[in-house]
């Protein structure tokens, strides 16, 4: 996500505020998600399955670089993109040898059609949905023929900031499924899987997404 000092010229507020609480609650961030034994998500070893050997790999949001290192590890060749510098300097200290950039998810500094896959767990999410479909668009424009998106998003209603529970502060964008298949499908992704799961690696009911430029 973001570093407080230098906010992007089109933040929301909503997002702004999303950006402040990762920088503001890092530690408590990576004692749960730096901190502790790595457990691959499931819907990663899915899309791991489908990519081509030594994939060039964007991690997404990529927080404390977990699925990231999991994913070099494996062979492939992975930069790990977020916006809060504190998590990034974890990631770094973590695994020096994966890169990580910090940037705006909404202005990717990627070539376009230079990569064989993208990686965004639980990182769309804090965009505003009316934001989405750009963004969409834009990871479209970045992946080869026949690249791989794999995401996970929050599922239901209501988008809000969340003001209770564990960092509260954060933007949440909630989809039904038939919503995300559409903007997906808009921008041009071939959606392969996208389902409901609850409490599979995230609390709550969540919708794991993969889809194929077309």
């Amino acid at each position: 996500m973001a570093d407080r000092s230098t906010p992007h010229h089109t933040t929301t507020h909503a997002v702004a505020q999303t950006l402040l609480t990762y920088e503001k609650d890092a530690e408590i961030f990576l004692q749960q998600w730096g901190r502790k034994k790595y457990k691959r998500p499931p819907l990663l070893k899915e899309w791991v399955a489908l990519l081509p050997r030594c994939a060039v790999v964007l991690d997404l949001g990529c927080g404390a670089g977990q699925d990231a290192r999991y994913l070099a590890s494996l062979g492939y060749r992975v930069v790990g993109l977020d916006r809060t510098m504190s998590l990034l300097r974890f990631a770094r200290q973590r695994g020096s040898s994966v890169p990580v950039v910090l940037a705006d998810m909404r202005t990717l500094p990627v070539r376009s059609g230079s990569l064989d896959g993208i990686w965004a767990a639980a990182s769309l999410i804090h965009l505003p949905k009316k934001t989405v479909p750009s963004v969409l668009a834009a990871l479209h424009r970045l992946v080869k023929p026949e690249g791989l998106l794999g995401g996970t998003f929050t599922f239901g209603r209501n988008s809000r900031v969340k003001t209770g529970g564990w960092m509260p502060g954060r933007y949440f964008a909630r989809w039904k499924r038939d919503e995300l298949a559409r903007a997906l499908r808009r921008a041009g992704w071939q959606v392969l899987s996208l389902r409901v799961v609850s409490n599979q690696e995230r609390k709550g009911r969540w919708i794991n997404v993969i889809a194929r430029c077309r």
